[in-house]
C-alpha cells in the first residue's frame, strides 16, 4: 500500500451548510484532511473547494464516490500533479532579532518572498507557490526564531486539458 497526498477539487451547490457536510463525510470515513481551501466560483450559485488528503489509489476512489452521493455536489476531480497548477499562501512573522534581519532579507529575496510588515523585533513575510517551495522556505526559516505563521491550504486548478 503506497501512500500518497491527493488532490481534489469539488464543485458543489453554494448552499448553507455543504462544507461541513463534506467535512464530516471525511471524519466519518475515518480520512484526514490535510488542506481544505473554499471559495465561490464565477458562478455565485456555486463554490469550489479545493483539499488535499493522504492515502492510497484505493482510499481515493472510496473518497470519490463518497463525496458524489452528497445531494449538493456537482463535480469531484482528482487532480493530477502533471496538469494542475496548485499554489499556497504563507505569512511568517519572524524575530529579526541579533543580526537575523540582513540573514532573513537574503532568503525572502532567493524564494521571491514579500517582506509586508517591518517592526524592531520582527518582520512578517508572505509567500506565494506552490506547496513544495512553502515547505523548502519553511525548512530555511527553522534555523530562526518563528513567532507565528498560518498557511491558507492548497488551492488548485487543473490545467487546459487541451493543450499538451
Amino acid at each position: 500500500m503506497v501512500m500518497k497526498k491527493y488532490t481534489l477539487s469539488i464543485v458543489v451547490e453554494n448552499n448553507p451548510g455543504v462544507l461541513a457536510r463534506v467535512a464530516s463525510l471525511f471524519g466519518r470515513r475515518g480520512y484526514n484532511i490535510d488542506s481544505l481551501t473554499v471559495s465561490e466560483t464565477n458562478d455565485p450559485g456555486t463554490s469550489h473547494i479545493t483539499l488535499t488528503v493522504t492515502g492510497d489509489e484505493q482510499i481515493l476512489e472510496q473518497i470519490i464516490k463518497q463525496v458524489y452521493k452528497l445531494e449538493e455536489v456537482i463535480k469531484v476531480v482528482h487532480l493530477s500533479d502533471s496538469n494542475t497548477l496548485s499554489r499556497e499562501l504563507l505569512l511568517i512573522k519572524m524575530d529579526n532579532g541579533a543580526g537575523a534581519r540582513t540573514q532573513l532579507r537574503e532568503i525572502v529575496d532567493i524564494y521571491e518572498a514579500k517582506i509586508v510588515d517591518l517592526a524592531p523585533g520582527s518582520m512578517i513575510i508572505e509567500l506565494t507557490g506552490a506547496p513544495q517551495k512553502i515547505d523548502a522556505f519553511l525548512g530555511m526559516m527553522k534555523e530562526f526564531r518563528i513567532i507565528e505563521m498560518c498557511r491558507t491550504g492548497v488551492t488548485a486548478m487543473e490545467k487546459d486539458s487541451s493543450k499538451s
